[in-house]
């Protein structure tokens, strides 16, 4: 098979893509790296904005929970569209990026942000639901050419045994984006730009409009930074097809990121309602959107120290000290971001007690026991945070309370090495087809489109706590990508 052939001719010929190119960038990768995992944050704060939003939006407007989905389905589904239409020109004309360069689309798709952000102005002037809707199709337009573009940036640019841990890292800075989003989204929302305590759709102007700027000023940035030049090295297709969809390990990861961020995404767009939910905690929307920094907190603890953990070092014994050190400093940023209220005109701090913690450092030290066990092998490590993760949803939809709430936050901590260790085993060895494969990789953030409709659909149904049950099958399937994954590097005498 080409797999087991590329994976003998490393050393000599270097078949795949982010194995040969790490070469010739890796003297000066550092400098270019921290620049374009700068964009993750970016892109993590805007998306899970999203989270804010709809319930903001849900009640601004009157919706079902179904009609409210529709925020994740005009977001999401501009990565399926934008990425199919992408796909559709990589193949008729040669990949438009190896074209035209990552700089080049990664500051046009910050500028495409940017004009999403500033349609919110316009949007809550004409108080029109489609309106917004439009906006973050737009939005999600530039995100969608972000991911196709740095995603990969990332992973090439350095040393091939560190993909998944660059890629961790990376991910750990978009999780302290979506950390501090609903914190900030929230209290500007619902406290800051709130009129006499009444929250209109005259809130969401201004910290649109600064959202925006923060993306105009991202892309001058962007434009002067060097960022070194990949060139693509061939590589043939198992099935000889010629494109990207040869290669199975690329057609089942593609499956396996429409369910995992679809699942990701479900879970974090019900959370707020989850809590509100009187068998839970009964908490208006304010207070539980605070809360969620737990659950986007929990992936960049689990990303960053992931990023630890799966790196290749020749001191392994300092690991297991970095990691918890990471893990304790990371959590304390989230216990003081969870305390920030504004009142009165002022930002205060109301500060958890300390005791009330411990269901979720419970469940941070389960991660790290995780880590543990897989020994930090990306396939590994992927098939167990999925067996683990459905565990932790039936817990979330069959207990009450603060078991309920911390269980269903703890989750986070879960998905968070998914989209890192999925996208560098679904590239791995696709050669000149890399940037192609990111593009259907991309495409399938879909999945945050559809699967929240699916879980609105049926909390409307039976309730939003029994609705978690309907991205059980999500992990599931995860967890054989894992296992399949495990399967094909050890019949290719890897070591991943």
């Amino acid at each position: 098979m080409e797999r087991h052939d590329s994976a003998s001719k490393r050393d000599n010929e270097g078949p795949s893509e982010h194995r040969n190119e790490a070469a010739a960038p890796r003297q000066d990768g550092t400098g270019p790296f921290v620049a374009v995992t700068a964009l993750f944050f970016f892109w993590g704060f805007i998306t899970v904005m999203n989270d804010v939003l709809i319930p903001f939006l849900k009640s601004s407007f009157d919706l079902s929970y179904f009609q409210a989905g529709l925020v994740q389905f005009a977001f999401f589904g501009a990565f399926f569209v934008i990425s199919l239409i992408y796909f559709a020109f990589s193949v008729g004309g040669g990949d438009p990026i190896n074209r035209v360069g990552y700089q080049r689309t990664i500051v046009a798709a910050l500028v495409i942000c940017a004009a999403g952000c500033g349609l919110f102005a316009p949007a809550a002037a004409s108080e029109s639901y489609a309106f917004f809707l439009g906006a973050l199709f737009l939005l999600a337009t530039g995100v969608t050419l972000l991911q196709i573009a740095a995603n990969p940036y990332a992973a090439i640019l350095g040393r091939p045994e560190n993909a998944s841990a660059r890629l961790n890292f990376a991910q750990g800075l978009n999780s302290l984006g979506t950390t501090l989003a609903p914190v900030a989204g929230g209290l500007l929302l619902y406290e800051v730009f709130a009129r006499g305590g009444e929250v209109t759709l005259d809130a969401i102007r201004i910290p649109y409009l600064i959202y925006g700027g923060m993306f105009l000023a991202l892309a001058v940035v962007m434009a002067f930074v060097h960022l070194p030049r990949i060139n693509p090295q061939r590589s043939v297709a198992v099935d000889g097809a010629g494109s990207a969809l040869g290669f199975p390990q690329l057609r089942l990861g593609m499956v396996a990121i429409f369910m995992y961020v679809g699942g990701e995404v479900a879970i974090g767009s019900y959370l707020v309602s989850f809590m509100g939910d009187p068998a839970v905690m009964g908490w208006s929307e304010g207070i539980a959107s605070l809360y969620l920094a737990f659950y986007w907190g929990g992936a960049m603890i689990g990303r960053l120290c992931g990023a630890i953990a799966m790196a290749h070092t020749s001191q392994p014994a300092r690991k297991p000290v970095l990691i918890l050190v990471t893990a304790a400093v990371l959590l304390g940023i989230i216990y003081v971001v969870t305390a920030l209220r504004f009142e009165d005109g002022q930002l205060q701090a109301r500060f958890l007690p300390i005791v009330e913690l411990w269901p979720f450092v419970l469940m941070i030290a389960l991660c790290l026991g995780a880590f543990a066990i897989a020994r930090g092998k990306p396939p590994a490590v992927l098939a167990l945070f999925s067996m683990v993760l459905c565990v932790l949803l039936v817990l979330a939809v069959f207990s009450t309370g603060r078991v309920a709430m911390w269980v269903a936050l703890g989750t986070g901590l879960f998905n968070s090495i998914m989209w890192s260790n999925i996208f560098t085993l679904a590239i791995d060895d696709l050669g000149e087809h890399t940037s192609q494969g990111s593009s259907l990789l991309v495409m399938m953030i879909v999945g945050g489109a559809l699967l929240p409709l699916l879980m609105g659909a049926v909390g409307d149904a039976v309730g939003i706590r029994s609705a978690f049950l309907t991205v059980v099958p999500c992990y599931l399937y995860i967890a054989y990508y894992g296992w399949w994954s495990h399967r094909r590097v050890a019949a290719a005498g890897g070591s991943t």
